[in-house]
């Protein structure tokens, strides 16, 4: 997601409807869709592997009323630049546009009739963050367009598809599904272990005492996109090296614990810990499944260090400010697990903390942070949420009347 020439702000839909109201007009209507936190599973999505993200209550909102036929104009409060585009000739353009550009291209080609569309979106979720800005994006203005045809998915995996279409085609980001499938299918008080090849899901329970607390680290380095694409390109030379000697291998999801022990000595060294991260992190989130079944917050703890460890040391996706924001949050009052999340190189951690011990929890690790590195992060406890949908406006209280699943 590109800078937005604004910070964004928290804020509540019935301010962001009231704002929309006065760009789009008096029938506006209202969908959002929500960020996200990946407790663990961490680069696996796009090798076929395992994953276990929440939605959060920090949303993408997008207010839309019908435009001129064929048309789409977008509009946003965060970002400068306005797009308008004719339905039948969509062609990336330069900047956010893309997201909604590209959604709009992706459900046309799944076979939805869309209509003319004028579209106001601002979103709560920091960009830049690692909590899937992009991906709410893509949703929520998915679905208003959708909305605006008088017509609505017909199966939510369209939504993901036509989401992870946009971002493959107009965005030029070669990501997985997990942002895009938790954005539509995510579930309040439980986390989704998702198998990213075989498109299974089971709901996970949250534990109770626990609140998610997300610390930002306040930086984003420059080297993460490519770097980012640098590692898809040594888990395909990790995939082709594991083919030649186990030919029914697709992905490195197919590689065991034991066929990595046998065959890596003729790896190359990055490639080989690059391929041990994806196959120890998806025995990871297999494990994790297990602790948050059984409520051994202890292995929760164990696991989660495991992963961060792995993501620094094996991955490289780490970075100073993480490590320090990881270290912490460690020493904190009411602290359990935590590790970075994301794809790294900055943005945020994740923490599963006491709920009684939250306040603490956020102080200690505020002023840690602050004495190391010189910053003062922003941290929010969040709640788990519901995925997108459309929203109706009761005494200003939100109420989700339309879900995309």
């Amino acid at each position: 997601m590109p800078e937005p020439s604004r910070q964004a702000q928290l804020l509540s839909s019935s301010v962001f409807r009231r704002q929309a109201c006065d760009k789009l007009g008096p029938e506006c209507r209202l969908f959002r869709a929500p960020g996200r936190v990946n407790l663990i599973g961490e680069h696996t999505d796009y090798n076929q592997g395992l994953v276990m993200p929440v939605a959060i209550n920090r949303y993408t909102y997008a207010g839309a009323v019908p435009a001129r036929a064929g048309e789409i104009h977008l509009e946003s409060r965060e970002f400068e630049d306005i797009y308008t585009a004719k339905l039948e000739m969509l062609q990336p353009e330069k900047g956010w546009g893309n997201y909604l550009l590209g959604m709009a291209a992706g459900l046309q080609q799944r076979g939805y009739k869309l209509r003319g569309t004028r579209l106001y979106v601002q979103s709560e979720i920091p960009f830049g963050a690692g909590l899937s800005s992009s991906a709410a994006l893509e949703i929520s203005s998915g679905l208003a367009m959708l909305g605006i045809a008088q017509t609505w998915p017909h199966q939510g995996m369209d939504m993901v598809w036509a989401a992870h279409f946009a971002e493959h085609h107009f965005v030029g980001a070669l990501t997985g599904i997990m942002d895009q499938f938790i954005a539509t299918f995510g579930r309040k008080e439980h986390a989704l272990m998702l198998d990213c090849r075989s498109l299974e899901w089971e709901p996970v329970p949250l534990p109770a005492e626990c609140e998610l607390v997300i610390c930002n680290t306040g930086v984003r380095h420059a080297l993460a996109a490519s770097a980012y694409n640098q590692r898809r390109h040594e888990c395909q030379l990790g995939v082709e090296h594991f083919q030649r000697r186990l030919p029914e291998v697709q992905s490195l999801r197919d590689v065991t614990w034991n066929d990595f022990l046998r065959w890596q000595t003729d790896l190359p060294d990055a490639v080989m810990r690059r391929c041990r991260h994806i196959i120890s992190e998806n025995r990871r989130v297999e494990e994790a499944r297990r602790a948050f079944q059984q409520h051994d917050l202890s292995r929760l703890s164990e696991l989660f260090s495991a992963s961060h460890r792995s993501l620094r040391d094996d991955y490289e996706v780490s970075c100073p400010e993480l490590d320090a924001m990881v270290e912490a949050a460690a020493q904190a009052p009411g602290f359990i697990a935590g590790r970075m999340t994301g794809g790294g190189f900055g943005g945020c951690t994740v923490n599963l903390v006491y709920r009684a011990q939250v306040s603490r929890f956020i102080a200690s690790v505020s002023a840690a942070y602050r004495s190391q590195m010189n910053h003062i992060p922003e941290i929010w406890a969040v709640e788990s949420a519901d995925g997108g949908g459309e929203l109706a406006l009761v005494n200003d209280q939100e109420l989700l009347i339309r879900a995309a699943t």
